[in-house]
């Protein structure tokens, strides 16, 4: 990957389902579309990725097929009450075909919005959750989850709330069960597996 600023992202995958209308904006359609990208253990993230109507024009999304999506990693609140209340995309500013092999990369820029909640896993391995602030223009920000492991966790449970970062990792899905009274429902969250992150200065 070239230089990237505060947040971009990069994946290669198979389109999972064809393009689905997903909002309009200043005039704008557009579209959203699954996109599963599988990782070096064999298992598979099916990610949401998001362009506009002329980037789909350009390069028609058809199940079954590569594609590599650059853009930026996108969060947005679903009101709907069904699913998740925090949703991940990437909204692509550039969609093409691909030749392979699948990839995943990505490097935020942003602060830290939430105290890192450091702990372990049931067989003992640390773990430290943190939720980091993006800016966008215009004046708004994605606040995008992200999870380190081991000596990386440790050392992120010492930042606090406010701290400007910069990480690089990969952006993964991940099912779970939801209990709703008297029924489950299975949900998927999206999170940033964390690979380095280091803390900006003043």
């Amino acid at each position: 990957m070239e230089t990237i600023g505060s947040n971009q992202a990069v994946l290669i995958g198979r389109a999972a389902g064809k393009a689905q209308p997903s909002h309009s904006n200043h005039g704008v359609t557009y579209f959203i579309f699954p996109l599963e990208v599988e990782r070096l253990s064999g298992a598979v993230d099916t990610l949401n990725v998001v362009c506009s109507e002329e980037t789909l024009a350009l390069c028609p999304v058809l199940p079954g097929q590569l594609y590599q999506a650059l853009g930026e990693v996108r969060s947005f609140n679903n009101r709907s009450g069904v699913g998740s209340r925090l949703v991940i995309t990437l909204f692509a500013k550039t969609l093409e075909s691909a030749q392979g092999p699948c990839d995943n990369r990505l490097e935020l820029t942003g602060v830290l919005c939430k105290t890192p909640n450091l702990r372990r896993t049931p067989l003992g391995r640390e773990i430290c959750d943190l939720l980091l602030a993006v800016n966008r223009r215009y004046g708004r920000a994605d606040y995008l989850p992200c999870i380190t492991w081991g000596a990386l966790a440790r050392s992120c449970g010492a930042l606090e709330v406010g701290d400007p970062v910069c990480l690089t990792g990969r952006l993964q899905s991940r099912t779970y069960r939801k209990v709703l009274g008297d029924r489950e429902e299975e949900r998927t969250a999206f999170e940033i597996s964390v690979l380095t992150l280091e803390p900006l200065g003043e």
